[in-house]
């Protein structure tokens, strides 16, 4: 059985509420990286981006983060752009869930490797279960759930949907 949660409509205004959230905090960066974990993440991001590039003239530069998010200590983190490219830069990596943090938490530390000029993290839902030190700084909705139910996001071109099963 599964309980919509957000809205195809509510998912917009939560994007658009953290997109301008990251644009306050980085207003006068001329470039903005947006690092979105692949999968959900990532889609996310792409979300997120269309509406910086609608809102400001700084860059906003997409990056695809990939991990083995079952063993990310041993599959180690890719990224599709090189180190040397965010370096000094202003970094906000975007998943879609916040459940224990460790997706959110290895990739933090990939770009913790080189000094940055400000990180920040973003999702769509915090699952208030974290078993590691890491939190959103922007979120669209936090919920406190059993460990045995699940939410499943899905994106699609007109009917997004957060959901409880």
């Amino acid at each position: 059985m599964q309980n919509r949660i957000l809205s195809h409509q509510e998912i917009q205004h939560k994007t658009n509420r953290i997109a301008y959230q990251i644009y306050e905090a980085n207003v006068t960066e001329p470039e903005i990286i947006i690092a979105g974990i692949d999968g959900g993440g990532l889609l996310f991001a792409k979300k997120i981006q269309r509406v910086l590039n609608r809102i400001t003239e700084a860059k906003i530069t997409l990056c695809k983060v990939v991990m083995d998010k079952k063993n990310p200590l041993e599959s180690g983190v890719q990224t599709s752009i090189k180190q040397e490219e965010y370096i000094n830069k202003s970094i906000v990596i975007v998943d879609d869930v916040l459940n224990s943090g460790s997706t959110l938490i290895y990739g933090v530390h990939h770009f913790l490797k080189v000094p940055l000029k400000q990180l920040k993290t973003a999702v769509l839902v915090n699952r208030n279960h974290k078993k590691y030190p890491v939190k959103a700084d922007y979120k669209g909705i936090s919920l406190s759930t059993s460990l045995q139910e699940h939410i499943i996001v899905e994106f699609g071109a007109k009917n997004d949907g957060v959901y409880l099963s």
